[in-house]
């Protein structure tokens, strides 16, 4: 549980860091044209987490999100380069922030011998354990920062590690 905690808290300062210097306008770039832009991608990583901590511990209290975020985040507006209903880095950021805060609360509250507990629903197959869920949430930011690797690039902001 610690190493997850560990993990949670190290993935989440990241994320954030790679957006840091980023403007609100900077988060609507895309690396190439049928990326997703950054906009897109940390409220995707947003609803994603809330929709897989939940599935798997329906009793979490995530806060709830600002009307039309879940819509604007959506597979259906990934290509969408309609601005509407995307937020700002300080926005995604918090947003990020009260989400993981709960998503740690609620990993606190298991036991080692719940983490070996079987997935249900559609993360079963991909990850067997609610162990593996938990380890899944701080892989998903991580590949969502190498695409915000590629935009920083795209934006020719600094080289950060």
């Amino acid at each position: 549980i610690a190493l997850l905690t560990s993990a949670l808290e190290s993935s989440k300062k990241m994320l954030a860091w790679i957006v840091s210097d980023f403007s609100d306008a900077d988060l609507l770039v895309r690396p190439v044209p049928e990326a997703n832009h950054m906009a897109w991608q940390l409220g995707h990583l947003i609803t994603a987490e809330r929709h897989i901590v939940l599935e798997q511990l329906p009793n979490a209290k995530f806060p709830d999100l600002p009307a039309g975020f879940e819509s604007a985040h959506s597979k259906e507006t990934a290509s969408s380069n309609d601005p509407s209903g995307f937020r700002t880095v300080a926005e995604y950021v918090a947003q990020l922030e009260a989400t993981r805060v709960v998503t740690i609360a609620e990993l606190q509250k298991l036991t080692e011998a719940d983490l070996d507990r079987p997935t249900l629903g559609n993360l079963a197959n991909f990850c067997p354990t609610l162990g593996n869920t938990f380890g899944l949430l701080c892989d998903h930011i991580m590949m969502h920062l190498g695409q915000g690797t590629v935009v920083r690039r795209k934006l020719g902001k600094p080289v950060l590690f």
